[in-house]
């Protein structure tokens, strides 16, 4: 899987760290974005193989950024992750897991998230791809 591209947009910082830190063991390039806005600018300026999208994030959320990636036919077939403590918050919050289903999001994993586990589902959607 060398040289793939992974856009990980999460506006907790550490969190970001130690996954850039996980994928890039496994050879994969990471580029980071902290809000929805910079995230959508970022997947249109460095055509990542794969996004990772955080739902609750300020600017722009990740239903919001997933909704546009996947109507632009640029960017359609990008494999998108959202990955979010929507169902900790779900009393909290106005985002529901059934909002991140309708957003054609590829693959939707509850935080905290196994490292394996999304290690794994990375590898298949980008195998998916190819």
């Amino acid at each position: 899987m060398k040289n793939k591209k992974i856009l990980m947009v999460d506006d907790d910082v550490d969190f970001c760290a130690a996954v850039k830190l996980l994928l890039e063991s496994r050879d994969y390039e990471v580029i980071l974005a902290h809000d929805g806005k910079e995230g959508l600018e970022k997947a249109r300026t460095v055509e990542p193989n794969l996004v990772i999208l955080d739902v609750m994030m300020p600017e722009m959320n990740g239903y919001d950024v997933c909704v546009v990636l996947k109507a632009d036919p640029k960017s359609r077939s990008i494999p998108v992750i959202l990955l979010t403590a929507v169902d900790q918050a779900i009393f909290k919050t106005t985002y529901t897991k059934q909002m991140g289903l309708m957003t054609e999001a590829d693959d939707y994993i509850a935080k905290p998230v196994d490292s394996t586990e999304l290690v794994r589902r990375v590898e298949e959607l980008l195998i998916r791809r190819v």
